[in-house]
């Protein structure tokens, strides 16, 4: 179904490349021109994916805004685009968080500036072609599209040691994802199409192979997502990344894995979800304490804000893999709060770092009354975040905990934990950064200017219209994770059965 009567999807993917190309024609020396060019691009973007909110059917669990034309047709390879209710959301985020993460940019990227640019907007394209793409192959693509841009302002704008961790990053996600091209061409020459909506209505597996297969794809997810002990990439990517980079990295990269299971394996293989899925909850639980614990002990406050990433991720693994309707619908719920408030906690970091070039929370300590307008941002983030009620955090953490909880108490237990562990970690971070003793060294720091207000003003009122509005998101994601749900118990039903 395409209510709109034209291409949106692939009008999306092109407005970056577009934009992209055009940054080619303007010389190096004029850098202003490039990043105007740069961010009017990202705001094109998102306010052509408004549509898709404002015309998206409501109470439809199938996928709207399809395009599906032969792209190989010899092989039956599809360009086959389309959106349901939980891809539509991280869409809507993804085009947002670019927008943020090029204006935050805009001072601290002084070399290279073009080739920043063209990056972060070929990359947008990328992450975008992963969450409308319903094709196997098409999504691999743009899968493995997504990773070099990436590899890239790491280890060409990064840190010290940017390059280890470009490389480790690079060879992490590359090994999980060449795994998952072998299971999809199986699963492809079984099906005799790699069309994802043929492949839920007519592929039939046996229980062992649906259990390998779905280890294929769950390796490259787990290791995106990051899941515990697939997650050490992360921490030396975030620290080492540049501050849009961070941005991008947690708020919608992390999500390609999430959104992986949702849409691949788990409908596509629910007997190897059955079979794994007990597993991967316990990996997801152990994430969560041991991220947390490993937060409470940094000294770089962009490091803490990483761990507390794989934290987060786990609990959004765990309403997956609940296998219940509310697990699952705020797992949705809370890809997207993630996306938020871990977003902005980094572009934060990264507005500090500017003025005092440090990471470590020793060298601030009670800056709330220099930097007013930072500390009112830093403190909402964080509060977001932690899930304080009437913020978007609580909203996404509550219902994975209530799904997770019909299922097994003692996983919703040790979840329960993991909270207040981050209420600790998250609100020491708080106390050393912008209270307690001042240290003279931050005297001259000035407090955020116009272009950064603008950058964080959009996810911080986010936090608070989902926060306070959530059906805004669940009335659209519920059918659609509904039918996931339903379609998973009726296969595995049916097994258990003959």
């Amino acid at each position: 179904m395409n209510q709109l009567g034209f291409p949106i999807l692939s009008i999306l993917l092109i407005i970056p490349v577009i934009g992209a190309l055009a940054l080619l024609f303007i010389p190096n020396k004029q850098e202003k021109a490039i990043k105007t060019v740069a961010f009017l691009t990202t705001l094109v973007a998102l306010a052509a994916s408004l549509p898709l909110y404002f015309s998206f059917v409501t109470g439809e669990a199938g996928f709207q805004f399809e395009e599906n034309i032969p792209w190989i047709p010899s092989l039956g390879i599809n360009y086959h685009l389309g959106i349901d209710g939980i891809s539509l959301f991280i869409v809507l985020l993804t085009t947002l968080l670019s927008a943020v993460a090029v204006l935050s940019s805009w001072t601290a990227i002084k070399e290279r500036v073009k080739a920043y640019m063209v990056l972060m907007l070929l990359m947008e394209t990328a992450m975008l072609g992963v969450f409308v793409s319903l094709d196997l192959f098409l999504f691999y693509a743009f899968w493995e599209a997504s990773l070099i841009p990436m590899a890239f302002l790491i280890g060409v704008w990064g840190s010290d040691k940017r390059i280890y961790a470009a490389v480790k990053f690079f060879m992490y996600t590359f090994v999980g994802s060449t795994l998952m091209l072998v299971a999809a061409i199986f699963v492809y020459l079984q099906g005799g199409t790699s069309d994802l909506p043929t492949l839920l209505s007519g592929l039939s597996l046996s229980t062992n192979a649906q259990i390998w297969l779905f280890f294929a794809f769950a390796l490259a997810f787990a290791i995106k997502v990051p899941l515990f002990p697939l997650h050490t990439w992360l921490p030396a990517a975030h620290v080492q990344a540049p501050t849009a980079g961070s941005v991008i990295l947690a708020g919608v990269l992390l999500k390609m894995g999430t959104y992986g299971y949702l849409r691949f394996a788990n409908p596509l293989f629910p007997q190897g979800m059955a079979f794994w899925g007990p597993l991967l909850s316990v990996l997801a639980i152990i994430g969560i304490i041991y991220a947390a614990l490993v937060a409470l002990v940094q000294e770089d406050v962009k490091s803490l804000v990483a761990y507390s990433s794989v934290a987060h991720m786990g609990y959004i693994m765990l309403g997956i893999f609940s296998g219940g309707l509310q697990g699952t619908s705020g797992a949705v719920m809370q890809m997207v709060n993630h996306g938020l408030s871990t977003g902005a906690l980094f572009m934060l970091v990264g507005v500090l770092y500017e003025r005092r070039h440090t990471r470590l929370m020793s060298e601030y300590g009670g800056i709330f009354a220099k930097v007013p307008i930072f500390g009112a941002f830093f403190l909402i983030s964080i509060f977001a975040s932690v899930g304080l009620p009437g913020l978007n955090g609580f909203v996404g953490e509550f219902v994975i905990l209530i799904g997770t909880f019909k299922v097994n108490a003692v996983y919703a237990a040790f979840a329960t934990f993991g909270i207040i562990l981050a209420a600790w970690y998250l609100l020491t971070a708080v106390r050393r950064v912008m209270f307690g003793p001042f240290n003279p060294a931050n005297e001259n720091l000035s407090d955020m200017n116009a272009r950064e207000i603008i950058a964080a003003l959009p996810l911080v009122v986010f936090f608070f219209v989902l926060g306070l509005f959530p059906n805004l998101i669940f009335d659209k994601v519920n059918p659609t994770t509904e039918a996931l749900v339903n379609a998973a118990h009726a296969q595995t039903t049916a097994i258990v059965e003959r």
